[in-house]
């Protein structure tokens, strides 16, 4: 019987264990995805920068300063420029796609060319993992010089939103499968070995604690695990009140929960099964606790 607890005790620790292991390999897995995107979307930054440099040299401005690139939004960018410029579409185009290729979170998008005075699209284009679905018209038109802004807005990553929600959704689901594994194979806990084989004889009735048994009028009544533990504690103390809060601590503090109805309801199931010897019976004592009362 000790063996067979000692084994589950052993699966109980290897679990948490394992457990603990999954989770820590979770959370280290969440950050690495997340460090890699901090990563990528600042690499994305300077990859828009260049775009700008590459705008200005295009258009002969070798002097002027591209701006600081201006995140806007989630996946939404601006590049800005300290003087005016003009530019062909083919060029923006052209260097727009074969930079942002390097970027291995970008896959669709949308560039709008904006006015500065007042923020109306001068040209427009749209690129696609997919080349078929590419929108790109007027590339042979060479724009005005003008204050621009490019507005490059980027198709939210799936791959690595999915990553995300998985590693973060599968943490409530992994805990709830191990409560319940944990519950499932959670031992009893053992009488201690000094009481393991005691009888105890009170009326009629004959308590066998190791057996987990009441034998009254040679009829035998099995037990519970707990329905045992709370009556030897009774048992031992026979016409004695036993307080509620040691009746509590002894018998669910191992377990980590005290719940009060937990107490009432196995006391009334243990008055159920002692009913046949009307000289025994568990008392109330009001404002203290029970009392295994023994009519002699």
């Amino acid at each position: 019987m000790f063996d067979s607890l000692n084994l589950i005790s052993g699966k109980r620790k290897y679990l948490f264990g394992l457990l603990l292991l999954s989770f820590i390999c979770m959370v280290c897995a969440a950050f690495s995805v997340r460090g890699s995107d901090v990563f990528d979307i600042a690499r994305r930054e300077v990859l828009l920068r260049k775009i700008g440099d590459d705008l200005l040299s295009q258009s002969g401005d070798l002097t002027s300063r591209v701006l600081p690139v201006k995140k806007i939004a989630e996946n939404e960018y601006q590049i800005r420029f300290e003087n005016a410029l003009t530019f062909k579409p083919d060029s923006l185009v052209s260097t727009t796609r074969r930079l942002l290729a390097e970027d291995p979170l970008t896959h669709d998008y949308v560039v709008n060319v904006l006015n500065g005075g007042d923020a109306s699209v001068a040209y427009g284009f749209a690129i696609s993992g997919n080349k078929k679905d590419d929108i790109v018209a007027c590339k042979g038109r060479k724009q005005p010089k003008a204050s621009y802004t490019i507005d490059i807005k980027f198709k939210p990553s799936g791959i690595n939103a999915a990553k995300n929600g998985y590693l973060l959704g599968s943490l409530p689901f992994l805990a709830f499968v191990g409560f319940i594994f944990l519950r499932s194979v959670k031992p009893r806990r053992a009488l201690p070995n000094d009481q393991c084989t005691t009888i105890f004889t009170f009326g009629s009735i004959v308590f066998n604690a190791h057996e987990r048994q009441l034998i009254i009028n040679k009829k035998a009544i099995d037990l519970t695990g707990t329905e045992t533990r709370l009556l030897l504690i009774f048992a031992l103390s026979p016409n004695e009140t036993i307080e509620r809060s040691r009746l509590q601590k002894e018998i669910w503090e191992d377990e980590g929960v005290i719940v009060g109805r937990s107490l009432d309801m196995f006391i009334s199931k243990l008055r159920k099964k002692l009913e046949p010897d009307l000289n025994t019976k568990i008392v109330v004592i009001r404002g203290k606790g029970y009392k295994l009362e023994i009519m002699s």
